[in-house]
């Protein structure tokens, strides 16, 4: 069984987010909808602006993803879901998506860890000097000392 995916993001998150996907997973566009909320729209319109999307995806399971809990993209994503066929994740960044994608034909409850997962790995400190999650060694021309 294949998830659709909804994401509901500030404008234009959201079809940024769809068309990168896209570039990794060209195939994915009929399970992949995307609405950017837009500032000048009320939270009603937008979200009878999702209620479309959402029937456009023709699968028995929904994972909507927002960028940030407690902003309007994710009020109206809440109103929107039912908890049993719809689910919702927010804090959606690129690598979360692409591990959607990735195990889009698994249990709803499956792929929801699999993007919290894939959205927590996805953030890292990249080392700039020193290749990456590689120790620096220490240099003793360094004066780390408290004073």
């Amino acid at each position: 069984m294949t998830t659709g995916i909804l994401i509901i993001a500030h404008a234009p998150l959201a079809h940024a987010l769809r068309q990168s996907v896209l570039h990794v997973f060209p195939d994915s566009a009929p399970v992949l909808v995307a609405v950017d909320i837009q500032p000048n729209v009320s939270p009603e319109e937008s979200l009878a602006t999702a209620r479309i999307a959402l029937t456009q995806l023709d699968t028995a399971q929904t994972l909507v993803l927002t960028d940030m809990f407690g902003a309007t993209p994710c009020n109206v994503a809440q109103k929107l879901v039912d908890g049993l066929h719809q689910r919702l994740i927010a804090g959606v960044n690129l690598p979360m998506l692409l591990r959607v994608m990735t195990y889009r034909h698994e249990t709803l409850d499956t792929l929801i860890q699999r993007a919290l997962a894939g959205g927590v790995q996805g953030v890292m400190s990249v080392a700039i000097t020193a290749p990456q999650n590689q120790v620096r060694r220490h240099d003793p021309s360094d004066h780390d000392h408290q004073q």
